[in-house]
């Protein structure tokens, strides 16, 4: 990481960022939403907006906390807008909402997406950002904008109903 002539941070900072964190940071997203297409453009988006402030964004304590941050923001507006078209058509074709399973995750082990498909969206976050990404509380919080008490929470709470889901002690 050599600064440029000004001192601050340069393009070969951003390189780096983006090399270490950008497949760990799509790999957990695509177990957190099981979609990994979507994992992929959201985390794109959030170097691409990266980039664009990176003056700004490379004085930060953790940039790659403030990309994971907005990659998961454009997760959770996806599948908003997907939710929002599926109770479009439903009203249209005047049937009842009918509830649409995840897409198929086909990068990671079918029996991980499966186990962490029946978490509540927050739990299932935190927990793929933990055990996929190996992320510490700290970071995860940070990413979430939750406290450190709230993601061990999500973190004990997923780990009890994996253990109940299968049978363990």
């Amino acid at each position: 990481m050599l600064p440029d002539d000004t001192g601050a941070p340069g393009p070969s900072d951003f390189d780096e960022l983006f090399r270490e964190h950008y497949w760990p940071m799509v790999r957990s997203l695509s177990v957190a939403c099981g979609d990994p297409e979507a994992a992929a453009d959201a985390v794109q988006e959030a170097f691409t907006r990266a980039f664009v402030r990176w003056r700004r964004i490379s004085r930060y304590d953790s940039p790659s906390a403030w990309v994971r941050h907005v990659a998961l923001n454009r997760v959770r507006d996806h599948f908003r807008h997907e939710e929002r078209g599926v109770r479009a058509r439903a009203r249209l074709a005047g049937h009842a909402r009918e509830s649409v399973p995840p897409p198929e995750l086909h990068d990671a082990p079918a029996d991980v997406a499966t186990m962490l498909a029946i978490l509540p969206k927050q739990q299932r976050i935190a927990a793929a950002l933990y055990y996929v990404e190996e992320l510490s509380v700290r970071e995860i919080a940070e990413t979430m904008k939750l406290s450190e008490g709230a993601v061990k929470y999500h973190l004990h709470a997923a780990r009890t109903a994996l253990r109940d889901r299968l049978g363990g002690p």
